[in-house]
């Protein structure tokens, strides 16, 4: 099959996928917001991690992302620190309460694939797990704009 024909067969499908993953994320409290939960996911992958580095990772400007962690912080979610290496740079942190979030996040995620999931054959089920990894795998490999929030530069 060629790339492109195999694209849309894929865009297709990921709109599924993603129709089933955001749906497990909206009673999420407070309400977070699919970008705050990315970066409270970069946080939790990079403890630590600055705000300049943050902002790459979600793809945001320093500024918004500042004013992200600050929502985030005053949520009760992340906190920032002085980083030990130098004490002019902040680092963030989950606390105990966005980490509680992102478990109960996962949690919810999980248990709705599995639902769709067992509706599968267990065949479909061994393919679409090794094309998944597949596809990571050559996202991994790809251009350094499109690897996976977390992974490696």
């Amino acid at each position: 099959m060629p790339a492109d024909d195999a694209s849309r067969e894929v865009a297709e499908a990921a709109e599924a996928l993603v129709d089933c993953w955001t749906r497990a994320g909206r009673d999420i409290p407070p309400g977070l917001s699919a970008l705050q939960v990315r970066a409270l996911i970069a946080v939790r992958r990079c403890p630590g991690v600055n705000l300049s580095r943050l902002a790459e990772q979600v793809g945001a400007s320093v500024p918004a992302a500042s004013r992200l962690c600050d929502r985030l912080e005053a949520a009760g979610l992340l906190r920032r620190f002085r980083a030990f290496a130098d004490r002019r740079e902040v680092g963030l942190s989950l606390t105990a309460r966005g980490d509680e979030a992102l478990t109960s996040l996962a949690a919810r995620r999980a248990a709705d694939l599995c639902e769709v999931l067992s509706w599968m054959a267990v065949e479909d089920r061994r393919s679409l797990v090794t094309g998944l990894l597949a596809f990571t795998r050559a996202v991994d490999a790809g251009a350094p704009g499109h690897r996976r929030l977390g992974g490696a530069d």
